[in-house]
């Protein structure tokens, strides 16, 4: 059996639940989401492949985030959330441009209490 990506996710999930089974004491967060972001390059092959994953999950199209740039579906596992994403270019351009000025702008001190 190859190891690959899929089978580390798979088996990192099944280690963090084995985990939170061992330690009841441990807080844990109400909800998880896991995050897919296609890799290709233009906005209609991310949406594409957002497209294909959809009717696999039995979901629909995230119409509310297209207005942000992102072209999404998901399905909920109980808390846990499986949410492909594309972020689209003029998503990425907007991240850009208003990460142009990080680092550039330092904020007062914070007065000692």
């Amino acid at each position: 059996m190859e190891y690959d990506d899929r089978t580390a996710v798979i088996n990192g999930l099944l280690d963090l639940a084995a985990f939170f089974e061992a330690h009841p004491d441990l807080p844990v967060p109400p909800y998880i989401t896991v995050y897919y972001f296609p890799s290709q390059d233009s906005d209609a092959a991310q949406s594409a492949e957002i497209d294909q994953i959809a009717p696999v999950l039995g979901s629909d199209i995230d119409q509310e985030g297209g207005s942000r740039g992102h072209y999404a579906t998901s399905r909920m596992f109980g808390p846990i959330e499986y949410r492909a994403v594309a972020v689209l270019a003029t998503a990425r351009a907007r991240h850009e441009a208003e990460s142009s000025y990080r680092g550039c702008i330092q904020p007062d001190p914070v007065p000692a209490a």
